[in-house]
């Protein structure tokens, strides 16, 4: 069984979804021999696209949130109702001990994701980002020596 962990941006071109979206696909089909499980912070964008797909690939979905207050101070009203769908339907809800959302509690919830991942894949541009972004987590899983599969947005 493959446990493929996530990270990525949260604001996807239109134009680039369906594309992004194929490669996520075939990220998925190719790890799932003997079972898939998923792991997300759910995230707005890559996160959320991932998970939807980790479920219709029949997958088992494990969510790891930053803090406490995540979906209170960071879901947008606009994807509220998506992230409470996809939460309900993890088999797996993680809560890091972080009361509200910061940069030091993304970097301890993507720590918890890399060392559960047998890979990690970015929806990524390639460039620097803010602290506890993307660009860190692809960072931190190279030098320890875990697999990245960049998908380009």
């Amino acid at each position: 069984m493959a446990t493929v962990a996530v990270t990525g941006h949260m604001r996807i071109d239109p134009e680039r979804s369906a594309a992004v979206a194929d490669s996520l696909r075939s990220v998925l089909a190719s790890s799932s021999a003997g079972g898939l499980t998923g792991l997300s912070c759910l995230a707005e964008g890559a996160d959320a696209l991932f998970a939807d797909l980790v479920l219709e690939a029949g997958g088992r979905l494990e969510v790891v949130l930053p803090s406490h207050d995540y979906r209170a101070r960071m879901v947008a009203p606009h994807f509220a109702a998506d992230f409470d769908r996809l939460r309900g339907a993890a088999a797996v809800v993680t809560v890091m001990p972080y009361r509200q959302a910061s940069a030091r509690a993304y970097k301890a919830a993507n720590r918890v994701l890399l060392g559960r991942a047998d890979l990690l894949v970015a929806v990524w541009n390639g460039l620097p980002g803010r602290p506890g972004g993307t660009a860190d987590t692809v960072a931190a899983a190279r030098a320890a020596g875990l697999p990245v599969k960049v998908v380009p947005v």
